[in-house]
């Protein structure tokens, strides 16, 4: 299993690195490991949050990987000078990986399905809100 580590990724324009920070491993099954980007904001609660947990299917020919990514929209109300999220995008996803398939087969999968999340198209169809047509 891999270990707990911060993750660096590209936000929107290309080229600028946003890094979010491990703050809890997981403690075994269906307990999320958690980040948040630090970097962004002064009041934690108002950082994007990424979990991540795992389990087995119930019949054990699977392990079962469930993420959410929290991403606040924040504004600072200008009579007051306080900062609050007006709302919260969220983008969650499933893998089922079967413990009987070929570590190919696997590894074919999981490096196919990030990358289509990258497509031009999908992209597109997500910020939309609909599906190619």
């Amino acid at each position: 299993m891999p270990n707990m580590a911060d993750i660096t990724v590209k936000k929107a324009d290309g080229t600028t690195d946003i890094v979010y920070v491990a703050l809890a491993p997981s403690g075994g099954d269906n307990t999320p490991a958690t980040w948040r980007v630090e970097s962004i904001g002064t009041v934690a609660g108002n950082r994007p949050v990424l979990t991540v947990k795992s389990r087995g299917s119930k019949d054990r020919l699977a392990r079962i990987v469930e993420g959410t990514l929290s991403y606040p929209e924040v504004y600072t109300d200008t009579t007051t000078g306080v900062t609050s999220v007006r709302l919260r995008e969220l983008f969650s996803w499933t893998s089922v990986v079967r413990t009987d398939a070929l570590d190919a087969t696997t590894a074919e999968i999981v490096a196919q399905a990030p990358n289509l999340m990258k497509s031009v198209l999908l992209q597109a169809s997500m910020k939309a809100g609909f599906a190619p047509q």
